[in-house]
C-alpha cells in the first residue's frame, strides 16, 4: 500500500545545479562568514545542500522572493526551501533523491486552481493550442512540489471544508463553533421539555390518587 501510495501521489527529485541558486544568493545580500564573524547583529544562516555559504540579515524578503521565482520556474520546481526560525537558519537543497509531492496552491485564502486548468489538463492544450502538461502545472504557480522537510514549515489544508472554514476565520465567522453551540442550546432545550412532561405526568399521577382517594371516601360515606 505505502508503494503504490507513493508511486501515485509523489515524485522523486532528480536534482539540479547549485550554482544558479548560489549566484542568485550573492546578488540578493548574502553576506560571508568573514565579515560577520565578530558581528552582533542577528543573521539568519544559510545552508545550500549542507554547506554553510554564508549569512543573511532579511530572510522574509529572501524566502518570498525564492518561493516566487519558484512558482514562475525561474528557479528550478524541486529546489526546497526551508526555514527553520528558532535556529535562525535558511536551508535550500537541490540534491537528487527526496520525495516530493504536489500540493495546489493557496493565495489570499483561495485556490489557484481554477476549472480552466482542469480543462486545459484534460484535452492537453490551452485555448489558444499551447500544449498543456502536469508540469505546466508547476511552472504556472499552481501546484508546488515539496519536500518531507519543507513540509514542517508550511501551513497544509487537508480537506476544502477546512479551507472554508479558515476563510470564515478570517472574516471572524467561526462555523464549528456556532454549530457546537447551536447543538448544546438543542439538547438543553430537548432536556427541559423532557422534563417538563415527567413534571405533568407526576401532576397527573397525583390528580388521580387524589380523585381515587376522593371516590373512596364517598363510597365509605
Amino acid at each position: 500500500g505505502l508503494m503504490k501510495n507513493l508511486a501515485l501521489m509523489a515524485t522523486i527529485s532528480v536534482g539540479s545545479m547549485s550554482g544558479p541558486i548560489i549566484e542568485f544568493l550573492e546578488e540578493w545580500g548574502l553576506e560571508s562568514l568573514e565579515e560577520n564573524a565578530h558581528s552582533s547583529t542577528l543573521t539568519t544562516k544559510v545552508f545550500v545542500n549542507g554547506v554553510w555559504m554564508g549569512v543573511h540579515r532579511d530572510p522574509t524578503n529572501l524566502i518570498e522572493t525564492l518561493k516566487k521565482l519558484r512558482r514562475k520556474d525561474d528557479v528550478h520546481p524541486e529546489v526546497s526551501i526551508v526555514r527553520d526560525i528558532r535556529e535562525r537558519e535558511l536551508r535550500l537543497y537541490t540534491d537528487p533523491g527526496r520525495v516530493c509531492r504536489p500540493l495546489f496552491i493557496v493565495e489570499d485564502q483561495q485556490l489557484v486552481l481554477q476549472k480552466k486548468h482542469v480543462r486545459w489538463l484534460t484535452q492537453g492544450t490551452t485555448d489558444e493550442g499551447e500544449d498543456f502538461k502536469w508540469q505546466h502545472l508547476a511552472k504556472s504557480g499552481v501546484i508546488e512540489l515539496l519536500d518531507a522537510e519543507e513540509e514542517e514549515t508550511v501551513m497544509i489544508c487537508m480537506t476544502p471544508e477546512d479551507l472554508e472554514n479558515a476563510r470564515l476565520a478570517a472574516r471572524g465567522i467561526f462555523p464549528t463553533k456556532e454549530k457546537e453551540v447551536v447543538v448544546v442550546e438543542e439538547e438543553e432545550e430537548e432536556k427541559e421539555k423532557e422534563e417538563e412532561k415527567e413534571d405533568n405526568d407526576n401532576d397527573k399521577d397525583k390528580d388521580k390518587d387524589k380523585a381515587k382517594a376522593k371516590k373512596k371516601m364517598t363510597l365509605r360515606l
